[in-house]
């Protein structure tokens, strides 16, 4: 998975953000096995692929908060 850049996210959908986590934390999942099993070479992918699933989710988030404060006014 190509990292994603912040400004390319937040012009994605929510459900678009939604599968895009889904796929980076299969990814993460693959990765970690790798890791204990001794097939994982590139283990700074761990921390760059933590980083960009916590990234989506923040956006997701001010997303789904930008939408109820729009419902509330």
């Amino acid at each position: 998975m190509k990292a994603t850049k912040t400004k390319e996210l937040r012009n994605l959908k929510t459900g678009e953000i939604e599968t895009k986590i889904a796929d980076a934390r299969d990814e993460l999942m693959k990765l970690r096995f790798q890791q204990v099993t001794g097939q994982l070479t590139d283990t700074d992918r761990l921390r760059i692929l933590r980083r960009e699933i916590a990234r989506m989710l923040t956006i997701l988030r001010e997303q789904k908060t930008a939408e109820v404060t729009e419902g509330e006014a």
